[in-house]
């Protein structure tokens, strides 16, 4: 695992740079290709965030819970 780990973290200090090289169109493209995990990990952290946070009880409904997924997701 600190094999990915290592991997990641190099791949992460190189971002930077190769972003400030892609031209429009490929910025589209790699947005589009990484758009997926993006929200995969955003909900991934909401949902975890979540369950450090609610209690027993603690509840909402379908409609109140879209309205705040979507407002997190417009800010």
């Amino acid at each position: 695992m600190n094999l990915l780990r290592d991997r990641l973290q190099h791949l992460i200090e190189q971002l930077p740079d190769v972003i400030a090289q892609l031209s429009d169109d490929n910025l589209e493209d790699a947005w589009s290709a990484l758009q997926p995990l993006y929200y995969d990990l955003y909900m991934l952290r909401a949902v975890q965030e979540a369950k450090r946070t609610i209690s027993p009880g603690d509840i909402l409904t379908h409609e109140e819970a879209l309205q705040i997924l979507h407002f997190f997701l417009k800010g």
